[in-house]
């Protein structure tokens, strides 16, 4: 048997955090208090009804939230919070069995700030908790940028994982969209603007090379940066790609620092080429 992973205390900043877990399995209200208990204040509630009750008193620094509960499930309780001025603040993260890439996608689509999958692990939950503060910390510390500024980010992937961990190397510093069904992207683009896409390559329906010529004759994606994102990173696949239109090519698992220098690169030659466009004779 393995050692279990070490708590990463040393993560843990600032003053102890409040968080509600809203999950109507006594066992897992219990594996949760011992795990992390020592380093959060745990507010239990087994339904929304309750969580709504300990939110009339205290004001929680995170909601962790299940996604099978009684009456109402944890999307809908999401959407509610969300759309509540009181609560809309208050950083999400579910926790849940539900591990499909469906309802990955559809947990971050709503607004949850992390996705971690059951059973509970002390280590996990302390490292998603701390790492969402931390992030917050550095965007609030840095620049003040709000969300109509941030450059806006389409990431398609069959596999729940990458997306998950594409969303959490990117949600700081761009306006991310997820999509698990490769079929849905043309009608999502016809409806939405974003300014770069990460095109997973093997998928079910259409792959990453067929949709590109369907993305490029889209009115005005013709010029938008594509970046193929794969494990088949062969010679074959690159110049396919590029052939296709795609700006470039990064193999995963990706290095993080490698996918964010990319994307600012290419965001900047779209935005060259954009002002080259529209002033045809401008000489820089």
């Amino acid at each position: 048997m393995s050692k279990p992973k070490p708590l990463p205390e040393s993560l843990i900043t600032g003053p102890r955090k409040k968080i509600i877990y809203v999950d109507d399995m006594n066992f897992n209200q219990l594996s949760l208090k011992k795990g992390i208990g020592k380093y959060y204040e745990i507010y239990p509630a087994s339904s929304s009804l309750k969580m709504y009750e300990i939110l009339e008193k205290v004001t929680p620094d995170v909601i962790l939230l299940d996604v099978n509960l009684p009456e109402v499930n944890g999307y809908d309780i999401i959407k509610n919070l969300k759309t509540d001025e009181r609560y809309s603040g208050i950083m999400v993260i579910f926790l849940t069995y539900n591990s499909d890439r469906a309802s990955v996608v559809k947990g971050l689509g709503l607004g949850a700030a992390d996705y971690v999958i059951k059973p509970i692990d002390a280590s996990k939950i302390i490292e998603s908790i701390e790492s969402q503060f931390y992030t917050r910390k550095n965007k609030e510390a840095g620049e003040d940028d709000d969300d109509k500024g941030n450059p806006k980010i389409l990431v398609v992937d069959d596999i729940s994982s990458m997306l998950r961990t594409a969303h959490n190397a990117l949600h700081d510093k761009y306006k991310v969209y997820l999509l698990s069904r490769p079929e849905e992207v043309v009608d999502f683009l016809l409806n939405n603007k974003v300014d770069l896409i990460l095109l997973d390559y093997l998928m079910p329906v259409f792959d990453g090379f067929e949709l590109i010529p369907k993305i490029k004759s889209l009115p005005d994606y013709e010029y938008i940066p594509i970046i193929m994102v794969t494990t088949q990173g062969t010679f074959a696949n690159v110049n396919e790609a590029i052939a296709l239109g795609a700006a470039d090519f990064i193999v995963k698992p990706f290095d993080p620092v490698e996918l964010d220098y990319k994307i600012k690169k290419y965001l900047k030659t779209a935005e060259l080429l954009k002002d080259d466009l529209e002033n045809p004779f401008l000489i820089s």
